[in-house]
């Protein structure tokens, strides 16, 4: 604590420290010599390009994927074309692009992912410049080709490659050039010597940012902030000028005294900060120039890169890697020689009461004199967020919880939420994980995007106790963490299937949230089948394992499980997508060995296919069905010879099932048509289709007494027992055709009570 402030370097109104995140743990013979280099932000990962240390016709260049404490991990030799530069993707994807345009993508573990081209074009003229950009549209790629045309594509997962327009005067390369997002709009701002350009979609529209003259010097280097608001632009005759990224504005100007172009150029503000700072690299100094004509300058005894934070820059070297940053006023207010800062008198006071000094209590007295007890508490909180250093931060937090002992209403929700997110940061930046968070940038980062980066990390554990600890949602936490270590887990080819499906049984357990048809349909993916048959056993919602058992072409097995849930809808799917897949005969013969879903294709049928109806009765030699249905289907024609045909073959399917008592009924009908028809002929009456009872009693209300005569003798009029006798029977068979044969004999007049009662028996013979 004695040396806190020993680090730290004046500049205007504000200082910067550097404070070292790691040793790194890599072992590089040449450090950062020879490599092309790529570090993503938000403490990501950092991937090395390292050419073969003895040039030969056999050796390979080595892609290199390391945490940001130098843990290795991913290695392999670069086997496809020259890359021209790496970057990351806002999911910690790796890119390379090449110099012939393809931009291949790798995973943090080194495994190729897929790839896309930036246009043909590109292939000709080759790529001599590329820049990895952040829009809010998600990662994008800009290229410089050798024809001096750019080319952008703002979101590599929704390509759309745009060819920005020519610029005048331009051989080859710019002398630099940077990519701005402005209103959600993509630009290029690109300096030709002393010449400035904005590239967009239409136009190439010269511009001159103001208050910086260009007459007698060219821009050598530029940079955009983090977050695209502010940029700084280098000159030849060694000036720095800063202003707003829409060259409206100038912040201030800057003369470095060294007129060497820089190697790197990156801008440290932080998210509140007043005052403008940028980071400038040569070979071995290291400079921060602000606002006024004074500058931090540091010496490099190692090739480093500089890696832009959102509250920093990052500085990976061969053998450390360090974060400079502006000190944040909660830190200068405390730890500032001679500070009296409330925050400062409240640390001051919580040292002596550990002493049991008296002094302890002319601090409190002062502080609470000045009514700024709850300011101090909030400035120790506040700064312990800022700090690295465990013991730092506890000594902070100590004396905020000793300021808060004297406060009645003092809120606990800033100090619970701090020590929290204090433990939460601390375990992530251990050397093990190697990822370097600050408080600011843990905030804008998010909980839930932290957790998707450990489990992309593989760091399953860590990202569980995070959750448990946080205690987020089980959905959001826990449940989510397992299911893709569940989805990692099914790739694992050396582990035989059994053992896989009951290490994610046991581990998932009945964890709430979790698909296990999602996870199965990972272990399809990977050309595990079988093991994600046996993962779908536990899952419990049918409509979810049926559709990629479908797609695993185990249509049996969804057609059970499809019948095993109860849910017809889902039934009728499988069916459907077996109608489709399977050849008619096969498909027949596999309902059959299915009762429900052969009943309710049937259903289906009788109201939209009556002819795959008819086949499948064929199908089973249902001779009894096949006469229903040919009885049904006659009521339906409206010609009497098409309807006598149909009712005969009725007659014989009914004999083929030796229904006696429904070949007998069927052939009375077809002879009551016949004598229907002559008597139309005859008499002129419409009689055609009337019942036998409906018939005689027409013809008697006409006074046709002599047909009525012939018609009692032709056919016999069944009485009330003999009708009742054949609904017994049809009843008991739940025939509908039977049903139908006997309601036909029925007087709407006379047998009202035994109508109702076949009418019933006909609904619930539909239903069947």
């Amino acid at each position: 604590m004695a040396f806190i402030t020993a680090n730290w370097n004046p500049l205007g109104e504000a200082f910067y420290r550097k404070i070292e995140l790691y040793e790194m743990g890599w072992s590089l013979r040449d450090g950062l010599k020879e490599c092309l280099v790529a570090a993503a932000p938000y403490g990501g990962p950092i991937a090395l390009l390292r050419q073969p240390q003895r040039p030969s016709s056999s050796a390979r260049p080595q892609l290199e994927i390391y945490s940001s404490s130098g843990a290795n991990m991913a290695s392999f030799p670069w086997k496809s074309g020259p890359v021209r530069q790496l970057g990351w993707t806002v999911c910690d994807d790796l890119l390379c692009i090449q110099e012939d345009g393809t931009v291949l993508i790798y995973d943090l573990f080194g495994a190729f992912k897929r790839h896309f081209s930036m246009g043909n074009e590109v292939v000709q003229n080759q790529v001599l410049e590329a820049k990895v950009f952040h829009s809010p549209y998600g990662t994008g790629v800009a290229i410089v080709t050798g024809a001096s045309r750019f080319t952008l594509a703002t979101n590599i997962d929704d390509l759309k490659l745009r060819r920005l327009p020519e610029v005048p005067g331009l051989q080859g390369a710019p002398s630099c050039w940077a990519v701005l997002t402005q209103d959600r709009q993509t630009k290029v701002l690109l300096a030709n010597r002393a010449d400035l350009y904005i590239l967009d979609n239409t136009s190439c529209t010269p511009v001159t940012p103001p208050g910086l003259s260009l007459q007698s010097c060219s821009i050598v280097n530029m940079a955009v902030s983090f977050s695209y608001k502010y940029l700084a632009l280098f000159t030849d005759s060694g000036h720095l000028w800063m202003g707003s990224a829409n060259l409206k504005d100038k912040l201030s100007e800057v003369d470095t005294k060294v007129r060497t172009p820089p190697k790197q150029m990156v801008w440290c503000r932080r998210p509140k900060s007043q005052q403008p700072s940028v980071v400038i690299m040569w070979d071995r100094l290291l400079l921060v120039a602000g606002e006024c004509t004074d500058t931090i300058q540091y010496t490099l005894d190692e090739e480093s890169v500089c890696v832009a934070e959102l509250d920093g820059v990052r500085i990976v070297g061969g053998s450390r890697h360090e974060l400079l940053q502006e000190v944040p006023s909660a830190c200068q207010d405390i730890f500032k020689i001679a500070s009296m800062a409330p925050g400062a008198l409240l640390l001051e006071a919580h040292k002596e009461y550990e002493k049991s000094s008296q002094k302890a209590d002319e601090y409190l007295r002062e502080i609470k004199e000045q009514s700024v007890l709850g300011e101090a508490v909030r400035q120790c909180v506040e700064a312990a967020g800022y700090e690295h250093e465990p013991e730092t931060q506890k000594t902070l937090l100590r004396a905020a919880s000793f300021g808060k002992c004297f406060l009645s209403n003092y809120p606990p929700e800033p100090f619970v939420s701090m020590c929290r997110d204090l433990k939460v940061l601390n375990s992530v930046r251990e050397y093990t994980v190697g990822i370097p968070l600050t408080h600011t940038q843990y905030k804008q980062m998010t909980v839930q995007v932290l957790i998707d980066r450990l489990v992309y990390r593989k760091l399953y554990p860590l990202a569980i106790e995070i959750c448990r600890y946080l205690k987020t949602p089980e959905y959001q936490g826990v449940s989510r963490v397992l299911k893709h270590w569940a989805c990692c887990k099914v790739q694992q080819k050396e582990e035989p299937d059994e053992s896989i499906a009951h290490a994610v049984s046991v581990k998932l357990g009945e964890a709430a949230g979790i698909s296990y048809s999602e996870i199965a349909a990972r272990a399809y993916e990977c050309g595990r089948t079988e093991l994600a048959i046996k993962l779908l056993e536990f899952e419990p919602r049918s409509g979810e394992q049926v559709p990629l058992l479908l797609k695993m072409k185990r249509s049996q097995l969804a057609l059970s499980k499809a019948i095993e849930s109860g849910d017809t809808d889902l039934v009728y799917t499988v069916v459907t997508y077996l109608k489709n897949e399977m050849n008619r005969g096969d498909f027949f013969m596999t309902l059959r060995n299915q009762p429900v879903a052969l009943s309710l294709y049937r259903q289906f049928c009788k109201h939209q296919e009556q002819d795959t109806l008819k086949d499948l009765f064929n199908q089973d030699d249902d001779h009894q069905e096949l006469g229903n249905f040919y009885v049904k289907a006659s009521y339906k024609e409206k010609k009497l010879e098409a309807r006598l045909s149909l009712l005969q073959s009725a007659v014989d399917e009914y004999n083929k099932a030796k229904n006696e008592f429904a070949a007998k009924a069927t052939e009375e009908e077809m002879k009551l048509l016949r004598f229907q028809r002559r008597l139309d002929e005859e008499m002129g009456e419409a009689l055609l289709g009337l019942s036998l009872q409906e018939t005689l009693h027409a013809l008697l209300t006409s006074n046709f007494h002599k047909q009525a005569e012939q018609l009692y003798r032709d056919f016999r009029v069944p009485d009330k027992s003999d009708l009742e006798g054949a609904a017994e029977a049809a009843i008991e068979r739940r025939s509908e055709g039977e049903i139908s044969t006997v309601l036909s004999r029925c007087s709407p007049t006379t047998d009202r009570a035994l109508l109702e009662r076949l009418n019933r028996a006909r609904s619930t013979a539909a239903k069947k």
